[in-house]
């Protein structure tokens, strides 16, 4: 029997995928010693850049919470980030020395791997931060993505599997991003890639956006790769990941041998659902197959932005319509892969698009830098329609953003602006959230979301001005609160 490890991502991509990053640390905290008792070959954690914006900017919770916290729970399990060090981000890109000190915090709590990668595939990039990585004692796993269009051949993933194993990294990863191979195509492009890299090793990370997710894992199973990507329900399936228990079982039922212990997962699942009922967060359920996918491939998770954008609009019902335009959006670009920005630029444009009655007429500053090749290079204008390019770039704006230098200031320099007493911690969240990072946090009101019932009525009670005295019983329980003459309560 060949045994199956593998890695979970329920705490990062899952809950990304599922729950819109809307995780916090009182949520992770409990689930990460059961997790870390499931026997996972490694879990994925964290990825940095916009994961940091949404702890402070929505969650208003230190991400440094969440990253000491699962760093010290985690007892046995290798943690593992996604991400590379100059990530791009909605609103720009981590500078390099900033994202250097940002992976090297983590090596010093014990987060040694991540899976790293590039949009475009372009491995001479992805060569630059591998060493990088490697320099600060964390090692990669590199990713080599998956997608569908006139571009993506054959021959182009064979060539972009020969180049990523040439970094010689600790593993390989396909990553199919979008949801888009077929099992039939994963048996017939996973074991020539895979006869492309010599004895490298290969994970394989797969989302369930058309339901096939669970067969692909089974189909890259019999290809030869022995480590794969599953997350724990409720947070598997949907557009996440296939279910730790559908790919165990499965496997187990072919000859294999899953190397994992569900005992303590059903309790992730019992927790993690009971947390999605009461803050009325989404459940993973598996999708129907939908060939339209394959036009548009905007990932899940923002088919539901794309309609609140068109409803803003006050053309809510007109969400197909800027699917099928995403589609044409996308080719104009040269064939992106959709990926974070990439797919939220490709989206938003054709939302503008169906918007305003003509193409390109509004453009997002994201589509300028694009067309100036600032989010690929050349790999991304040289792809683009000639005539798209030439209307998006023909405005002020676009003049105004070329002309803009994008700085890479040093930390050197970021401390010289924020305080050369400042913390490691505090200047990366100023640097990568906002200079208003700290205030954000230091104003933000307590989180009682989570409170248990009788804890909420306590202390909306104890709020209240008006009782002087409050008496709990229930079975078991007899509790006494009364508010002092000085102020406050006893």
């Amino acid at each position: 029997m060949s045994q199956v490890r593998f890695i979970d991502t329920t705490i990062r991509d899952g809950q990304a995928s599922l729950w819109a990053m809307n995780m916090r640390t009182r949520h992770m905290a409990p689930a990460m010693p059961l997790l870390d008792r499931a026997g996972f070959d490694q879990m994925e954690f964290l990825a940095p850049g916009s994961r940091l914006k949404k702890f402070v900017r929505h969650l208003r919770e230190n991400p440094w919470d969440w990253i000491h916290t699962g760093a010290r729970l985690a007892r046995h399990t290798q943690l593992r980030w996604h991400g590379h060090i100059s990530a791009s981000t909605m609103s720009g890109t981590v500078p390099i020395e900033v994202g250097t000190l940002l992976f090297a915090k983590a090596v010093d709590l014990g987060i040694r791997y991540t899976r790293t990668g590039n949009n475009w595939n372009d491995f001479a990039k992805v060569a630059e931060d591998v060493e990088r990585l490697a320099g600060i004692g964390m090692t990669s796993v590199v990713n080599v993505m998956y997608s569908v269009s006139p571009r993506h051949t054959d021959a182009y993933f064979l060539t972009k599997a020969r180049e990523a194993a040439a970094l010689r990294p600790w593993r390989l990863c396909f990553k199919d991003v979008g949801g888009l191979l077929t099992p039939e195509r994963t048996r017939e492009l996973l074991p020539k890639m895979m006869a492309e890299t010599g004895d490298i090793e290969w994970e394989f990370h797969g989302h369930c956006n058309n339901g096939l997710g669970p067969l692909n894992a089974i189909e890259a199973v019999k290809a030869g790769v022995r480590y794969v990507h599953t997350a724990v329900p409720p947070l598997a399936n949907g557009s996440s990941q296939p279910s730790i228990h559908n790919v165990a079982g499965n496997l187990r039922a072919l000859g294999y041998d899953p190397y994992v212990d569900e005992t303590p997962l059903r309790e992730v699942t019992a927790q993690l659902t009971e947390i999605a009922h009461r803050e009325g967060l989404p459940t993973g359920v598996p999708h129907e197959y939908d060939e339209r996918l394959y036009g548009h491939q905007i990932p899940g998770g923002m088919i539901s932005n794309l309609r609140h954008q068109l409803e803003l609009a006050g053309v809510g019902d007109r969400l197909e319509e800027t699917l099928e335009e995403a589609g044409r959006v996308r080719a104009d670009f040269g064939y992106p892969i959709m990926v974070t920005p990439l797919s939220q630029y490709v989206g938003t444009q054709a939302a503008i698009n169906v918007i305003v009655g003509e193409r390109y007429g509004q453009v997002t500053d994201a589509a300028i830098e694009y067309a100036l090749g600032l989010h690929g290079g050349e790999e991304a204008t040289a792809g683009m329609a000639q005539d798209v390019r030439d209307k998006i770039l023909d405005r002020p704006r676009a003049r105004e953003i070329a002309r803009t230098p994008r700085p890479d200031p040093t930390l050197n320099e970021l401390r010289a602006k924020y305080g050369r007493g400042i913390s490691d911690e505090d200047l990366i969240l100023r640097t990568i959230v906002g200079d208003d990072a700290l205030d954000v946090l230091r104003d933000a009101p307590p989180d009682t979301a989570g409170d248990k019932p009788l804890i909420r009525l306590i202390r909306e009670l104890a709020e209240d001005s008006r009782p002087r005295l409050v008496t709990v019983v229930k079975p078991g329980m007899s509790l006494t609160i009364r508010k002092r003459s000085c102020g406050g309560w006893t």
